[in-house]
């Protein structure tokens, strides 16, 4: 498995619990998950949510390595937000 893509879903999942931590906006976290997942979307699929990665997984268009590596980005990702949330709030 590439690290780009690992990368890829680890930043996603970071900026969107990071809009919902720090705005709580309906609109925001949308624009967020939508740019995301556009800005992803080549490079790894934009699942950028565990849920997503095993549905994707479920349906055959990933492998389970694949659905693993991700979800364990993805889950990276929010803890790491939730630290920044936690450390300025």
């Amino acid at each position: 498995m590439q690290f780009l893509p690992l990368l890829a879903e680890s930043v996603g999942a970071f900026l969107l619990l990071t809009s919902i931590l720090f705005t709580g906006n309906w609109l925001v976290i949308g624009l967020t998950l939508a740019g995301v997942v556009y800005m992803t979307g080549n490079i790894s699929g934009g699942h950028i949510n565990p849920a997503v990665s095993i549905a994707m997984y479920l349906k055959g268009a990933i492998n389970a390595s694949e659905c693993v590596g991700y979800s364990l980005s993805q889950i990276l990702g929010a803890v790491a937000a939730l630290f920044v949330f936690k450390q300025l709030a």
